[in-house]
């Protein structure tokens, strides 16, 4: 029989991939919505093998019971809802840190209550680089987590959330028992299964449509999509699998990733006024390593490939129009 796992969050980005591929390989999949009968849904009742082995779950993170219900009879669950906010959070505790701590320990209790096999957490770069007090000739690996003083202090509620709520899951599995390892991926770029744009891609979308009049020249980490499910999966199905796993696959400028995308689609409004900036070794998260995971048996794709597969489907959806 197939296993059959539950995916929280499975309209978004990341989870959609992550549904499709698990789809792909027969398994039966719950996922949870906000409504399932809601259009933005839609995407994942047409991937293949949705109408035998999906079931959608209206679902709330904060509504025990309705998380419960989605859980029940599953060997697994894999943990990708998160809220990410566009811009500024006017109540990080209510917006933010709530949600993704008490949603993630929901979770866990309803998992643990069902006696799932593994719980996959998708948490982020964001709760392992942010530390004032890692040497600074020292690779940032799986050992690493982001202060959540300095958190506080600089007012980084994402990363705080994030870090919180991982930091929970490993508790909890500590207390319990219960098998957790987690994933922490970089920025997130690839083609969208679902009809919105998400966080991550609209980084691509304004640099290329005129979205940054002044472009700080920062490091980035980026990562494929179907790369981030590949890892999700392998972190599930390997009975090695264990801890946590930092997910990024390139590391690049803002400026250099901008030259790339120009040489690929010339034409587009490209940010004109590029910025240099000294960053610092908590910020710099270009010291952050992957050997972890690949060691597990995870591979990448070219970062090319992404761009290009990225940018062309926002083309043929209408997301990108050239002036």
């Amino acid at each position: 029989m197939a296993k059959k796992v539950c995916v929280t969050g499975a309209g978004g980005f990341q989870a959609s991939w992550l549904v499709k591929l698990l789809l792909s390989r027969g398994y039966m999949v719950h996922g949870t919505v906000r409504d399932p009968d809601n259009e933005k849904n839609a995407h994942l009742k047409k991937l293949d093998s949705a109408a035998e082995n999906l079931q959608l779950f209206k679902a709330d993170l904060l509504d025990y019971e309705s998380i419960s219900a989605a859980i029940k009879g599953c060997d697994g669950v894999f943990h990708v809802a998160c809220p990410v906010p566009p811009g500024k959070v006017p109540n990080p505790e209510k917006d933010l840190i709530e949600p993704a701590v008490m949603g993630t320990l929901n979770m866990l209790k309803a998992a643990s209550e069902s006696k799932v096999e593994r719980i996959i957490v998708v948490s982020s770069v964001a709760a392992v680089a942010y530390n004032p007090n890692w040497p600074k000739d020292k690779v940032k690996d799986e050992e690493c987590w982001s202060d959540e003083e300095y958190c506080k202090k600089t007012e980084n509620w994402y990363c705080l959330a994030k870090t919180m709520a991982e930091s929970e899951a490993f508790e909890y599995s500590k207390k319990t028992g219960l098998d957790v390892v987690t994933v922490c991926p970089s920025l997130i770029f690839g083609p969208l299964l679902q009809p919105t744009v998400n966080a991550s891609s609209m980084v691509v979308v304004r640099l290329l449509n005129g979205g940054y009049e002044t472009l700080e020249n920062r490091f980035r980490l980026i990562v494929d999509v179907r790369d981030v499910a590949e890892a999700l999966i392998l972190a599930y199905e390997n009975p090695k699998a264990s801890g946590r796993y930092i997910c990024t696959s390139h590391e690049i400028k803002f400026q250099d990733l901008a030259n790339k995308l120009r040489d690929m689609f010339p034409g587009y409004d490209y940010p004109k006024n590029i910025v240099e900036v000294d960053e610092d070794d908590i910020h710099n998260i270009s010291k952050l390593s992957a050997e972890k995971l690949k060691k597990l048996g995870w591979k990448c794709r070219p970062i090319e490939e992404t761009l290009v597969d990225t940018v062309q489907h926002m083309i043929e959806t209408g997301l990108l129009n050239k002036d």
